[in-house]
């Protein structure tokens, strides 16, 4: 202590037993705020941004990434419960909890002079332990519709998210969840959230003569400016007369407008029975002499698509986004139906391997917290596809790992995960843990707690399952930075920063 502040009297330094108080109080703040986020019973938190922002979530991911935590180890822990999310979409709130509920019970044992690298090494042996007994538990089975929908359920109740995935999905290829787009829209009720198996921009046709619908349509995708536009290189025109200014007019339409006329020859050739219609999707933008003709024409134009929706629309609707008109075929375009008022709803593609989750709310907390639930929904989704196994869930898989853990090593705890889910509910925890290892001795099966009743229940027959690569993650990077945090016997303040001033 002495040696650091002889180098820099403005460190501030915290050993041994204040360090790892520091510590562990950090953790348990942590963990007391998201406790009661748990489960479906959870509760929200409203958090208060300086400007006065209000945001309603009970999502740990979303807490943790918009509260401000000043504490160096509970930032770290926070990071390390945000890292889990990107990585498995779920086990944030889970994460935080065991992290704090392993140093809790570690500081029972440094109180009474247990050397903290034991604990750390007892806490690697039950790791071991515990993903043994995942992998006993794991279920590997076909991965239905039914099964997934199940779950999807564990973070939200639609089966829009199952649809989505399954759409979007190629047998041998990873699932690639951004060609799910989740789009939002205001609307009197929040029960109609939709799944588009297509498209939908967020905006029309800029011609009023233009259809409002148009049924089996040829799509074509481009990115070709059909305007006017300047050159990059910084030069001049100069002309002597007012004649000569019309001829250099006349030559920059006749320019555009040949551009045009290669996309309705195209629709000519392609619609010539007249039943079918032509939309054109462009990256770029049209003028109004271009929206005209193309309108005499029958032909439905929309202009500045964003680029990310390119992209989906080829994969949506088939076809090729071209760069040049000179080289339009049949084969370039796609296939759907369209309808369009302010947004334009591009459906009915043949096979379409983009999709949008169309969501809809009366106002702005509900639409978010709606997007953040299905987001979570759609990784879980994909990492039971990808994992093709699921674990039972309602806090079955820790019954299971606690009971093995206290077969196995003594002074290893289990975890109380599981009393915070029915605490959550209103049922009293003690009881309910205790029925549920009474159960789960007496039956051998995976019994997890009906959260409506507070009973125990077999989670695998309720249809109630979790991720199984979250629950890997989670009991890896729990361990991991428990330990590392366990070990600090000093923190101190003498960054660059506090040197200033």
């Amino acid at each position: 202590m002495a040696a650091v502040k002889a180098l820099n009297p403005k460190a501030e330094v915290a050993r041994a037993q204040a360090a790892l108080a520091v510590n562990i109080s950090a953790a348990r703040g942590l963990q007391d705020v998201l406790k009661s986020n748990l489960g479906p019973k959870g509760t929200m938190k409203m958090l208060v941004s300086g400007a006065g922002d209000i945001k309603l979530t009970k999502d740990g991911n979303v807490l943790l990434h918009e509260m401000q935590i000043q504490h160096p180890t509970a930032s770290l822990i926070a990071k390390v419960a945000t890292a889990q999310d990107d990585i498995t979409g779920d086990g944030t709130t889970s994460n935080v909890l065991i992290i704090g509920e392993l140093l809790k019970q570690a500081d029972l044992y440094v109180s009474e002079g247990l050397h903290p690298r034991i604990i750390a090494e007892g806490f690697e042996a039950a790791k071991e332990k515990a993903l043994e007994v995942l992998e006993q538990v794991k279920v590997t089975k076909e991965m239905d519709r039914e099964t997934l929908i199940n779950v999807a359920r564990t973070s939200l109740r639609t089966k829009a998210v199952v649809d989505a995935v399954l759409a979007i999905r190629k047998p041998n290829e990873p699932i690639d969840l951004f060609m799910v787009e989740i789009m939002e829209m205001k609307h009197k009720v929040d029960s109609d959230t939709v799944l588009i198996k297509g498209l939908v921009l967020d905006h029309g046709a800029r011609h009023p003569d233009m259809k409002k619908r148009v049924e089996d349509a040829y799509i074509l995708t481009c990115n070709v400016s059909l305007e006017y536009e300047k050159t990059e290189v910084n030069s001049g025109f100069f002309y002597k007369s007012a004649d000569e200014r019309d001829k250099l007019v006349k030559a920059e339409r006749k320019f555009i407008e040949e551009r045009v006329n290669k996309i309705i020859d195209l629709k000519n050739k392609v619609c010539a029975d007249g039943s079918k219609g032509f939309v054109v999707i462009n990256q770029k933008g049209i003028d109004p002499f271009s929206l005209d003709a193309l309108a005499k024409e029958g032909i439905v134009a929309l202009r500045r698509a964003k680029r990310r929706n390119m992209e989906r629309l080829t994969l949506a609707c088939g076809g090729i986004a071209m760069n040049s008109v000179d080289d339009l075929t049949p084969e370039c375009l796609g296939h759907a139906g369209l309808g369009e008022e302010k947004y334009t709803f591009i459906e009915k593609c043949g096979n379409p391997r983009s999709v949008t989750l169309l969501v809809k709310g009366p106002n702005k907390h509900t639409l978010t917290q709606i997007k953040d639930a299905l987001r979570d929904g759609l990784r879980a989704v994909k990492n039971a596809v990808e994992d093709g196994s699921v674990v039972s869930g309602a806090g079955a898989f820790e019954v299971a790992v606690a009971d093995a853990l206290l077969k196995h090593k003594p002074n290893v705890k289990g975890r109380a995960q599981l009393g915070v889910l029915a605490q959550n509910s209103g049922y009293d925890p003690q009881e309910t843990l205790v029925k549920l290892q009474t159960e789960y001795k007496e039956s051998g099966q995976l019994i997890g707690v009906d959260l409506s009743t507070g009973e125990p229940m077999v989670s695998g027959e309720a249809g109630v399952w979790d991720n199984y690569s979250v629950k890997k993650q989670l009991l890896h990077s729990c361990t991991v930075i428990a330990s590392n945090i366990l070990l600090v016997d000093e923190i101190m303040r003498a960054g660059m920063s506090s040197l200033k001033g």
